[in-house]
């Protein structure tokens, strides 16, 4: 790394030494800073009269008329939210507590200081995300490892996917079966997530830039595993434990490295492998794609097996038939979260309508017979307005229930994992049972819908343009000034979908690509900037005459949360091409409008890769002076990124324009 990363004597020892050395009982006064970002907030009218989408606006009056709470109501009755809280000075961790930092109490019961509180709530939210999706790839590499074991009644689906992977991890492929190729490769990323003694991270061995993984190592970053880091990460956040904040930071990007390599990319490489890579396709999106007259079932969260079984079962003649026979037209399936996003582009007729705060305005259209709602993202209260429409919920996880739904669920050892078809089979079925009982309810759907193009991967853009070379070249030229991937989820402190759409616009015209997947992706979706004729009206010149050589849409869909493997893949690639790391290249992650603990971890992850995030939702890090500088400036020298925020995402995206041209100079490329 030479001068590229600063360093003090021993990095191991002190990884953010720069910062203000100011008497932590010296606290600041936060307050003007906390009622300033909170006048940014928009209230329910602002989001109905500025949401992008018709279809909300609709949704939202509509709801209002039959007297149904929503997320943007509940969001009002809870201002003015807690000052301490929106500062990150609230430290509940102990029950001597809480305890709050002002400039009379400047420490807690035990000594902590704000820096020290608000450092351990940002390393109890990273190491929740990462557990969070860990959970989903603990999931789904077993999945890959029972199918090829015959514990799980499903094909292996991308043996062309498995096989490259695993030889690109070293395993011997030739001569071997598919089933025992998966077994050992399954084996080493269950190896990643859950061993208790430091060993070689084979996940980041294989799958990280070199260069990425020098700078980790003299920062002394590397992760044991990923159960070991979040295990740790509790542990030394706990009450009287680590009482040094810039260790609990180091802690952080440690974390943040178990998140990226041991409960992302792993999921998605274990994903593509037993469930394939999915092709570009077109589909109708949005609330008006939604049918009358078909048993409509949604599902919603983040796993895909069990969904896989469902939707090829709903699919099948026999299930068709029987709905026919309850005086259905047939059987459709909708998409809500990222186990909508990631059943659209494997399977036809699977239409994506929403991210999770838009799923009660779904419920509220009164046409969805069954709701399978499997983990995460999923709000208690979709069930008060699925009883308003006699709505069936079904859960199907033990880790995820919901008071007054149905349980048709893997038990919580998964003892029943062989039972996936008969399991899928009874919801199906219940869904035609909830068609025929559900006769005679009232269905409202807005008339918005249009095609979108999805289903991009590493695979499908270097075969779609025979190579990188193309788009490096245009990359390099100017044509394209660089990519941004725009993740993430939604916030109601910011108008709902608002700087998703405001921050893609403003890229779009000054010649960015754009690369999206999980619930950010969804606005882009719905407003057709993932449909090719969105080039003339969206583009920059540039842009546009590369995209319109190419046959493809301004925005790349590229998947479910996970799949930012994919994003970070194709960046990857050409960073390899143009021979310059990837911390140099015009290159950034946007999530405009995060909002939970995984998006902490998103975000983290491509500034462990040297790449900025920027944002229009600020950190909850106000009460100290130290973190905050930490994230915003300090990384910059650690890891070569940082993260911006702005609540004005008009602004926020005139400065990622800014900051490519910085980077294009620096390159030589201006």
């Amino acid at each position: 790394m030479g001068n590229e990363i600063h360093r003090h004597a021993d990095v191991r020892e002190n990884v953010i030494e720069h910062s203000h050395h100011h008497d932590p009982n010296d606290v600041t006064d936060y307050m003007e800073a906390v009622k300033a970002y909170r006048a940014t907030f928009p209230t329910k009218q602002d989001v109905i009269e500025k949401t992008p989408d018709p279809a909300v606006r609709e949704m939202l009056l509509r709801m209002e008329q039959l007297g149904i709470d929503n997320s943007f109501d509940r969001f009002d009755q809870q201002q003015p939210q807690c000052n301490f809280g929106l500062a990150g000075i609230c430290c509940r961790i102990c029950h001597m507590g809480p305890c709050r930092i002002t400039q009379k109490s400047p420490r807690g019961v035990c000594g902590a200081d704000a820096d020290l509180i608000v450092a351990r709530n940002m390393l109890r939210a990273v190491a929740a995300g990462t557990a969070q999706h860990g959970m989903h790839a603990r999931e789904v590499i077993l999945s890959l490892k029972w199918a090829a074991e015959g514990k799980l009644p499903l094909p292996i689906l991308g043996k062309e996917k498995l096989i490259a992977t695993a030889k690109s991890f070293d395993i011997e492929t030739a001569g071997r079966s598919i089933n025992d190729i998966a077994i050992d490769f399954a084996n080493v990323l269950l190896a990643d997530l859950c061993r208790p003694e430091a060993d070689e991270y084979k996940v980041i061995r294989y799958a990280a830039p070199p260069e990425r993984q020098k700078v980790w190592k003299e920062l002394d970053i590397l992760p044991i595993s990923t159960y070991h880091e979040v295990f740790e990460a509790l542990h030394n956040s706990g009450e009287a434990c680590d009482g040094d904040w810039r260790n609990i930071m180091q802690q952080f990007l440690r974390t943040g490295l178990a998140f990226v390599f041991g409960s992302v990319v792993n999921t998605n490489l274990a994903t593509d492998s037993l469930f394939g890579v999915g092709e570009r396709r077109k589909c109708m999106v949005n609330i008006g794609a939604l049918k009358k007259g078909y048993v409509n079932i949604a599902v919603h969260g983040h796993m895909p097996t069990l969904v896989s079984e469902i939707v090829r079962l709903g699919h099948s003649r026999e299930m068709i038939d029987l709905a026919k026979e309850k005086g259905a037209k047939g059987i459709q399936f909708y998409g809500i979260c990222c186990t909508g996003l990631s059943a659209m582009y494997r399977y036809d007729h699977v239409i994506p309508l929403c991210n999770p705060p838009g799923a009660e305005l779904v419920l509220a259209t009164g046409a969805l017979d069954l709701w399978i709602a499997d983990v995460q993202d999923i709000y208690p209260a979709i069930m008060d307005v699925a009883k308003c429409f006699k709505t069936t919920v079904v859960t199907t996880e033990d880790s995820t229930k919901l008071p007054g739904a149905e349980h048709i669920a893997y038990d919580h050892t998964h003892s029943n994992i062989g039972e996936t078809t008969e399991i899928a089979r009874k919801i199906v079925l219940r869904g035609i049972e909830s068609f025929e009982a559900r006769q005679g309810i009232p269905v409202f759907i807005p008339p918005y819908e249009v095609e979108a193009e999805l289903g991009f991967s590493v695979e499908s853009v270097t075969r779609d343009l025979g190579s990188f070379e193309p788009l490096a070249e245009a990359v390099k030229s100017g044509q394209i000034q660089g990519i941004v991937n725009i993740v993430g989820c939604t916030n109601p402190k910011t108008v709902y979908e608002r700087c998703i759409v405001d921050v893609a616009d403003v890229l779009l015209r000054n010649n960015i690509l754009l690369i999206t997947n999980g619930c950010a992706s969804f606005p882009l979706l719905k407003l057709g900037y993932c449909n090719q004729e969105a080039i003339e009206t969206k583009c920059g010149e540039g842009l546009k005459a590369f995209l319109k050589e190419h046959k493809m849409p301004p925005v790349w869909h590229v998947g479910e949360c996970v799949d930012n493997t994919r994003s970070t893949g194709i960046l990857s690639g050409l960073a390899g091409l143009c021979g310059h790391p990837l911390k140099d290249m015009p290159f950034a992650q946007s999530s405009p409008e995060w909002g939970n603990e995984k998006g902490v971890g998103a975000a983290l992850a491509f500034r462990l890769l040297g790449l900025n995030s920027y944002h229009c939702v600020e950190p909850q890090t106000f009460g100290s002076e130290k973190v905050t500088k930490f994230l915003k400036e300090d990384t910059k020298e650690l890891l070569g990124g940082v993260m911006v925020v702005n609540t004005d995402p008009v602004a926020l995206g005139e400065q990622i324009v800014a900051d490519f041209r910085e980077k294009r100079k620096a390159l030589g490329w201006d």
